[in-house]
């Protein structure tokens, strides 16, 4: 049988910033090598990637990491987390045994992983190259929840052993971890660029033209709890929110607010040849949790950004530290956020001036190059 040469990419299904990198590395890559085999492997829902990867690929359902348990959109369950955390990684050696015979059947001849510690126990075992690619590390984000870890001692050795067999790390910007990697190398932000100009976009999905948009951005949980009607009572900008497959868009609509708040339904926008990257280039603000993802895309499109607090999360005071930096942002808190207050919020950050550095969001060029090398 010819060999080909396959590279597998782990990817945690934790939050759509892991997904939404990684198929731009995986474009970028697949334009380097087109003849590659790609195949991904990760808990996260495969429509994901049929509307973001350009080439063939396959995709393998599988739970390579337990992440966080999100109490819901904003609020962490620490105790939760560190339990599910505890319970599989127990058992990394037999499951990374395991994983190295699937790694094996697929002919594998790269890992790459975001950031599952499995994936790369498991290339470890067959003498496979494994790639870490990420802004943070499992064990950095647990050793936080320093009660919790008390019933699981040995969770982060566990999870710092894996990463330590990893031939490198790809260290993004907004970063957190990495001392269990013998060799980091920092990378420009991985971000996803607008296909369409706003103009476009705004007409495509009959959004006004005469006024600010604000995009609501909370991933798969929803907030069904906002005033919208409050939102929108200064009618100073228009307010979009979203509902797909994968979260449960806004709560009925009061009727002093459906004038001013437009529903768009990501999946319909796709098979019109519209991508979110694409939405997040129409608006002007986007109200947000602070994640990498959508502030990475933020900056790539130069909107602006409006972030609430998003619990104990280790990332959240790394990421607010830096986005002054990246972009025009301001903080909005949760009382307010869901009371409607936002006018006064997104006055200000509209009146804000642009960054005076800018930020090279190219890294998934940079990442797929060195990548490459390896096959």
């Amino acid at each position: 049988m010819t060999h080909r040469n396959t590279a597998i990419f782990y990817v945690s299904g934790h939050g759509f910033g892991h997904v939404s990198r990684q198929i731009e590395i995986i474009n970028a890559l697949a334009s380097i090598q087109p003849n590659l085999h790609i195949l991904v492997r990760t808990s996260a829902p495969r429509e994901l990637f049929e509307r973001g990867i350009k080439s063939a690929f396959s995709y393998v359902s599988g739970e390579p990491d337990t992440g966080v348990v999100q109490i819901n959109s904003l609020q962490v369950d620490a105790t939760a987390s560190i339990r599910r955390a505890s319970n599989f990684h127990r058992t990394l050696d037999a499951r990374a045994e395991t994983e190295s015979q699937f790694l094996k059947f697929h002919e594998a001849s790269l890992v790459v992983g975001d950031i599952p510690p499995l994936a790369f126990a498991a290339a470890n075992i067959i003498s496979v190259p494994a790639v870490a690619i990420a802004n943070f590390t499992w064990d950095w984000i647990y050793a936080q929840y320093k009660a919790g870890l008390a019933a699981a001692p040995d969770l982060l050795t566990v999870i710092r052993n894996a990463y330590a067999t990893a031939d490198m790390a790809w260290r993004l910007p907004m970063s957190g971890g990495f001392s269990s990697f013998s060799r980091v190398v920092d990378a420009p932000l991985v971000a996803r660029h607008a296909r369409h100009t706003s103009a476009h976009i705004r007409d495509a999905l009959q959004l006004p033209s005469d006024r600010p948009l604000v995009l609501v951005s909370f991933g798969r949980y929803g907030l069904d709890t906002i005033d919208w009607a409050t939102a929108t009572q200064q009618d100073d900008f228009a307010i979009i929110a979203t509902h797909d497959l994968v979260d449960t868009g806004p709560a009925p609509l009061e009727k002093s607010a459906r004038d001013l708040v437009f529903e768009v339904d990501v999946k319909s926008m796709f098979e019109r040849g519209l991508h979110y990257e694409d939405l997040v280039a129409a608006v002007d603000v986007v109200v947000t949790k602070p994640g990498y993802g959508i502030i990475a895309e933020c900056v790539a499109n130069n909107t602006a950004l409006v972030y609430t607090s998003r619990g104990d999360f280790a990332e959240y005071p790394i990421l607010v530290k830096a986005m002054p930096k990246l972009l025009r942002c301001a903080h909005i808190h949760q009382r307010d956020l869901f009371a409607g207050r936002w006018t006064p919020v997104v006055r200000e950050v509209l009146e804000q001036p642009q960054p005076t550095e800018s930020t090279a969001t190219d890294g998934a060029q940079v990442i797929a190059l060195g990548l490459s090398n390896y096959l």
